[in-house]
């Protein structure tokens, strides 16, 4: 082969693999025809009953599902629900409290919320994945990392300290940790932030799981570092062919990250769809304050960046109609009164609403109030 035909292949590849990255895995991983989806999450009402004060109702009826080789998006204001979705998938309880769950969540079609304790100890960190917001309190500050990294790994057989530092090493060399060996000897003190995160990204791995959670995982990261975490979880996700559900409050984040995104709301699922329908046309009236929310580069300078006015609902008060009644200016009493229907504004792109901004003819005010999508933000 001549070196401009290699050349040529060489480019032609590189295009095709920044074309996957992109679109984030349209389809399963390599070789798997499996139309069963890896993750499925179906009616799920979880209310917190703290020792002191009254309980907490913090998932309300959410549906969703993730293939392989999917990444699904969650996003929404803090308090929206969505670490508390993340730790009723991985079983994690609330310190204190005792937490109500109905619904199902269904890993390969086997209900996790249903299995015993040894069965979900079995399960964490071989099946499921958790990479966490904030790796210096997720890491053990006395325990070496080497450690930590092959937890996964001497749950299920016993390996001796060579052998554990040595699988350590190759686990930070995939996630490229510089100078893997000595990082391994290390704790995490003496690692910066973004190394910290790359290591909560090869303990999340070293199981092989099926299904990954990132919870906020560039928090507190500058941008640099953070499109550098999100691009290893990205190539990871499309290599192994995980599934990965990603938890931000940065929509603009999800942009060529996720293939699908569910807007969250005061616990429930408000919009969902491909992200280039959500981001661009937004349905619902959140999700277009959210997008309006979002700084931009581009276009008219503005001094103000806009906000949502108001508060989300308290979650100890039961509520009727639609949760975000109160903040909405497209609101009637209609939407105080009934729970929204599902209005679908696409292929696979649905919204709650009574009034969705697809529709000028729902619009109360008798006029569409569609707003100017943000633009699409680079991913960082």
């Amino acid at each position: 082969m001549t070196t401009e035909t290699t050349e040529t292949a060489e480019t032609a590849e590189t295009a095709e693999t920044a074309e996957t990255a992109e679109t984030t895995a349209a389809a399963p991983g390599a070789g798997s025809h499996d139309p069963t989806p890896v993750l499925r999450v179906e009616a799920l009402d979880v209310v917190i009953h703290p020792a002191h004060g009254r309980p907490l109702h913090v998932l309300h009826d959410v549906h969703l599902h993730i293939d392989a080789g999917e990444c699904l998006g969650v996003v929404g204001e803090s308090g929206s629900g969505k670490s508390v979705l993340s730790r009723t998938i991985l079983g994690v309880p609330g310190r204190g409290t005792r937490v109500t769950r109905t619904g199902r969540v269904l890993l390969h079609d086997e209900d996790i919320l249903d299995v015993d304790a040894r069965r979900r100890a079995g399960l964490l960190g071989t099946e499921i994945a958790m990479v966490h917001q904030d790796p210096m309190t997720s890491l053990n500050p006395v325990v070496r990392i080497a450690d930590q990294v092959t937890e996964a790994l001497t749950a299920r057989r016993r390996l001796r300290r060579r052998e554990r530092r040595r699988a350590a090493a190759e686990l930070l060399a995939a996630v490229d940790v510089p100078d893997p060996d000595r990082r391994a000897r290390a704790y995490p003190h003496e690692l910066s932030g973004g190394l910290r995160q790359r290591v909560g990204i090869a303990a999340a791995l070293a199981g092989e799981p099926a299904l990954v959670l990132a919870d906020e995982p560039t928090t507190a990261l500058d941008v640099t570092v953070q499109r550098t975490v999100l691009d290893l979880l990205d190539r990871h996700r499309a290599e192994r062919g995980l599934a990965t559900l990603l938890i931000t409050h940065d929509i603009g984040l999800l942009y060529g990250r996720a293939r699908r995104i569910a807007v969250m709301y005061a616990g429930h699922i408000v919009e969902t769809g491909r992200t280039e329908d959500v981001t661009d046309r937004p349905a619902h009236p959140y999700t277009a304050a959210l997008l309006r929310s979002v700084p931009r580069v581009t276009g008219p300078l503005r001094r103000t960046l806009p906000t949502i006015p108001g508060a989300p609902p308290d979650p100890t008060r039961p509520r009727t109609g639609c949760p975000f009644a109160p903040r909405c200016d497209r609101a009637t009493e209609q939407c105080t009164r009934a729970t929204p229907p599902v209005h679908h504004a696409g292929a696979g792109h649905t919204a709650s609403c009574f009034h969705p901004l697809s529709h000028p003819d729902t619009d109360p005010r008798g006029a569409s109030a569609a707003p100017n999508p943000a633009p699409r933000k680079a991913t960082s």
